[in-house]
C-alpha cells in the first residue's frame, strides 16, 4: 500500500501537527474481556478521532503539488473534521456535505474549523453523491473518504500501537469506508507480524460483512446504527480488495452491544468512546471465549459522541439510529 519512505514522509507530516496517541493495557478491561487488552486511544487526537491523520497527509501533499483550489467532501463527522483541520493549516478552503439529522456537535465542530457546511440527503452515501455533483458545479476537488494518502496518514496509529504492544494475537478495527482497517493491515504486513486483523461492523450497517462473505463488494439499501462512523451502505471497491486479502475475519455487533461497550469504556477506563470507537471492544467481548488468555488490541477510533446520546447510553439505554 505504501513504501517505507512514504510512511516516513507521512509520519513527519502527522507529527508536525500532533503527538502520537497513547495505547494502554487497562487492567479492568482485561478482567472484562478475559485477555490482555490494549486500547489505541484515537479519541486523543486534535479532532477526537483517527481521521485527522489522513487529512493532514492528504492536504499537505495536495498543497505541495500546487493543488491549492477549494476542496469538498462528504462525511458523518470525523472525516469532515479532519479535512478542514488540515486544510486550514495549508491555507485551502473546504466545504463539507453531511446528511440531514447529522450529529449537532460534530456539525458545530466542522463549522468551528472554518468549513462551509451543507446538510442534505438522508444518509452518508446520499450526501456523498451530492458532494460529488457539487464538486463539478463549483469547480472544487472532491476528496473521497478512502485513498492512498489518507491511508498513509491513518496507518501511523497502527505503527504506534504495534511498536508499543508488540505482536498482538488480534487487533479489532471498525470498518466505515476502510482507511483505518486497510492502514492497520498495511502496518501489520510492513512490520512482518502475524497479528490477525479483525474487522467490525454493525448489524444495521453490514454491507462489508456481506461483501466479505460473498468475496465481492455488495451494497445495501440502508445503514441503520447509532454508530455513525460505520453507518455506510456502499462498499469502496479499492478498500475492499485490501480488506478481503488482509483481514482474518469480520465480527458483526448489535447496537445494544456497542452501547454496552461505551459504558464499559467509561467504567473501566474513564474514557469517552463514540459508537464506532466502541464497536471493536463490543466485538472482543463477543469473542471473549475465543480470545481468552491471549493479547488483543482494540482501536478506539474516536470519542465524538453527542452529550445527550452519551447520557442516554450511560443511563442504560441504546440510542435510536
Amino acid at each position: 500500500m505504501y513504501t517505507a519512505d512514504e510512511l516516513e514522509q507521512a509520519s513527519r507530516i502527522v507529527y508536525a501537527a500532533m503527538p502520537p496517541t497513547p495505547q494502554f493495557a487497562w487492567p479492568l478491561l482485561a478482567l472484562a474481556t478475559g485477555c490482555e487488552t490494549w486500547v489505541k486511544h484515537e479519541n486523543h487526537t486534535p479532532t477526537g478521532a483517527f481521521k485527522v491523520r489522513g487529512g493532514l497527509v492528504h492536504m499537505k501533499m495536495r498543497k505541495d503539488r500546487g493543488e491549492t483550489g477549494g476542496v469538498i467532501t462528504a462525511t458523518r463527522g470525523n472525516h469532515g473534521q479532519s479535512i478542514p483541520f488540515a486544510a486550514a493549516r495549508v491555507g485551502i478552503k473546504s466545504t463539507i456535505v453531511c446528511p440531514v439529522g447529522n450529529s449537532p456537535e460534530k456539525n458545530a465542530a466542522m463549522r468551528a474549523l472554518g468549513a462551509e457546511l451543507i446538510e442534505t440527503g438522508h444518509d452518508f452515501d446520499a450526501a456523498r453523491e451530492t458532494a460529488m455533483a457539487m464538486a463539478k458545479e463549483r469547480g472544487l476537488a472532491f476528496i473521497p473518504s478512502f485513498g492512498k494518502e489518507l491511508v498513509m496518514g491513518v496507518t501511523t496509529y497502527a505503527h504506534e500501537l504495534f511498536r508499543a504492544a508488540g505482536e498482538l494475537d488480534a487487533v479489532y478495527v471498525p470498518i466505515g469506508m476502510g482507511s483505518g482497517i486497510v492502514g492497520t493491515i498495511a502496518a501489520r504486513d510492513m512490520l512482518g507480524l502475524k497479528t490477525k486483523v479483525v474487522g467490525v461492523v454493525a448489524e444495521g450497517a453490514n454491507a462489508v460483512a456481506l461483501s466479505f462473505a460473498a468475496g465481492k463488494p455488495i451494497s445495501t439499501n440502508a445503514a441503520s446504527t447509532f454508530a455513525d462512523g460505520i453507518a455506510v451502505r456502499v462498499v469502496n471497491p479499492e478498500a475492499f480488495a485490501h480488506i478481503h486479502k488482509g483481514m482474518d475475519r469480520i465480527v458483526t455487533v448489535s447496537d445494544d452491544e456497542i452501547a454496552e461497550a461505551v459504558r464499559l469504556y467509561f467504567r473501566c477506563c474513564h474514557t469517552v468512546a463514540e459508537g464506532a470507537g466502541a464497536a471493536p471492544l463490543a466485538a472482543l467481548m463477543q469473542e471473549r471465549d475465543k480470545m481468552k488468555g491471549k493479547r488483543a488490541g482494540v482501536i478506539l477510533s474516536g470519542g465524538n459522541i453527542d452529550m445527550p446520546k452519551f447520557a442516554e447510553v450511560l443511563e442504560g439505554r441504546t440510542p435510536v439510529a
